[in-house]
């Protein structure tokens, strides 16, 4: 349970600082490593991953709150000054984003076929 503990708070660590970084002062944000797009696309794919590795029983109420919140928190730039909202920005973000859930579906995926049960750690155990 301490892994999936981890996970957890490494996911919502995570979301905070996509979050405080989309809405935050200029100064808050990082200089782009990967062009704006490709710095968009890495967040949001490790947070796929790491929300999907996080909650595996719960992969597809968790790929489709997200794709709502990345999109909520795209409207919210258009009331932050020096912020500006962008169909694409989101198009990428949720994009990437599902891709994660997918890599971490299929390493569940990968984890079954070889015999080991990929949700052992979020089980309930009596």
């Amino acid at each position: 349970m301490a892994i999936i503990a981890l996970l957890r708070l490494i996911a919502w660590l995570l979301a905070a600082a996509v979050t405080i970084v989309t809405l935050g002062p200029q100064d808050v944000r990082p200089h782009p490593f990967l062009g704006q797009q490709g710095d968009h696309a890495v967040a949001f794919l490790l947070i796929g991953i790491v929300f999907g590795l996080a909650y595996p029983q719960r992969r597809l109420t968790a790929s489709a709150l997200a794709v709502g919140l990345i999109g909520l928190l795209e409207i919210t730039q258009l009331w932050m000054p020096g912020r500006h909202a962008r169909f694409e920005d989101f198009m990428v973000d949720a994009f990437s984003a599902c891709v994660g859930f997918a890599l971490s579906a299929a390493a569940g995926w990968v984890m079954k076929q070889l015999g080991q049960d990929p949700d052992a750690m979020t089980r309930q155990r009596p």
